[in-house]
Formats: C-alpha cells, sequence, structure tokens
C-alpha cells in the first residue's frame, strides 16, 4: 500500500461483503494506521432461510452483525445507507447518497465490488455489480465536481479519491498478503451468523480460496484486487 494512503472507504453492497471480499486487507490497514469507514449500501432484509423471520428483524440483525464484524476488525465506524436488499437501482438518490459519504469521509483510497459479473454467481450479485458501477461514477466525477450535487455543497466539499480497489478473483492486478490476519477475517465473517449457518463450511471453503489467491505470490493467504489509479 503506498504510504500516502491515510484515510480508507470501503463501501459494499450488503452487510458482510466487505468481510468476504476484504476483511484480510482491512483488518492489516487498520494494523499500519490507517482510518478505515464501512459505508453499507443495502440493509441486507432478504438473506434468511428462516421463514420466520421478517425484514425488520433480519435488518436490525445483520446492522448489529456487521458493527460487531467491524469492530473485530479494528473498523470504529460503519455507515448504513438503508437500501432494500435486492432492489438496488442506481438512482440519483443512490449516488448522492453515496458521493455525501466520499465528501464527508475524504478518503484516499476507496474498496469495493466489482461492476463486472464473473463466474461465481455469489460474488456478481447484482447489488454488488450495481453498488460498484455506482461507487465509481461517484469517484469521478459527482465526489470530485462542485457543481454535481450543489445541495452538498452546504456542508461537505468536493473531494478527489486518490486511488480504487476493486475486489477481484480473476486476474486480479493487485495480490495482498493477509497470512497475519487471515485469522481476523475469519473471526469477523463468524460474527455474521445469520448468513454463515446457512453455509455449512465456509471458513474452509474461505481458506482455500485465499490460498488459492496467494500461491503464485508465496503468501499463505491473500486477497486480490483490480487497482485504479486516479489522474491528479
Amino acid at each position: 500500500m503506498a504510504e500516502r494512503i491515510e484515510r480508507v472507504l470501503v463501501v459494499t453492497a450488503h452487510p458482510d461483503d466487505a468481510e468476504f471480499g476484504a476483511g484480510g486487507t482491512v483488518a492489516k490497514m487498520v494494523k499500519q494506521g490507517r482510518e478505515v469507514t464501512y459505508v453499507v449500501v443495502t440493509n441486507g432484509n432478504k438473506g434468511s432461510s428462516d421463514r420466520s423471520m421478517t425484514p425488520e428483524r433480519l435488518t436490525r440483525i445483520r446492522e448489529a452483525e456487521q458493527r460487531n464484524a467491524a469492530r473485530v476488525l479494528g473498523v470504529e465506524r460503519v455507515e448504513f445507507l438503508g437500501y432494500d436488499d435486492g432492489e438496488l437501482e442506481d438512482t440519483r438518490d443512490l449516488r448522492g447518497d453515496v458521493t455525501r459519504q466520499i465528501r464527508r469521509w475524504r478518503p484516499d483510497l476507496v474498496i469495493t465490488q466489482n461492476p463486472h459479473r464473473t463466474y461465481n454467481l455469489y460474488v456478481s450479485h447484482r447489488d454488488h455489480r450495481i453498488t460498484a458501477g455506482v461507487v465509481l461514477d461517484c469517484i469521478y466525477p459527482l465526489a470530485r465536481d462542485h457543481m454535481s450535487f450543489p445541495e452538498l455543497l452546504a456542508e461537505y466539499e468536493p473531494h478527489k479519491v486518490r486511488e480504487v480497489h476493486l475486489m477481484q478473483w480473476e486476474s486480479p492486478h493487485l495480490v495482498v498478503d493477509i497470512s497475519d490476519t487471515m485469522d481476523l477475517k475469519l473471526k469477523a465473517l463468524a460474527c455474521h451468523q445469520s448468513q454463515v449457518a446457512d453455509f455449512p463450511g465456509v471458513e474452509a471453503r474461505v481458506r482455500e480460496r485465499s490460498a488459492a489467491l496467494g500461491k503464485s505470490h508465496g503468501y499463505v493467504y491473500a486477497e486480490a484486487f483490480d487497482r485504479i489509479v486516479m489522474p491528479r
């Protein structure tokens, strides 16, 4: 990670997405003294196989799980935008909400999901793709240009993000060694009990995927990203 990266904003579609895609990297950056903020776009209110569950109760459960997982990794600040799970649309309201978060927290680096469909249906969930696309549009040009969302100027000045990392599993540009933070990643994932309970063996699968990503670089475990360096 470049030394100039001091503030990091992680924007994901659902509670637990940050831990699955970048939990080890987040823990590593916190240990390095970087300030990390989470923004979770949807409330995750559809992700349950329990027929007695309600969207309202699941929202509360998943918010608490996300806060607990963030705490494990050392992330003290979690913002929830509250959009309904599975119904995300690229709207002006969503772009305005994400732009507000970028201008508010003024990150050097933004970590988000991948806007492209992949072979892995879980990874390329529609909410993930829409979130990633909106985040990229907000980084450039909406958060940068003062005439975009002028209503935000009363609170927040425009902001230029320096770098973007997109969670990636296929031919990534950047592979991050998380060997020393893998246990924290798994501990944070375990906080999302409403989700991992439906997927027996999730720890073994996460270890297997992380080991595969790190193998060619000589890392025991890794996470991977596409890296975009923004022009100054």
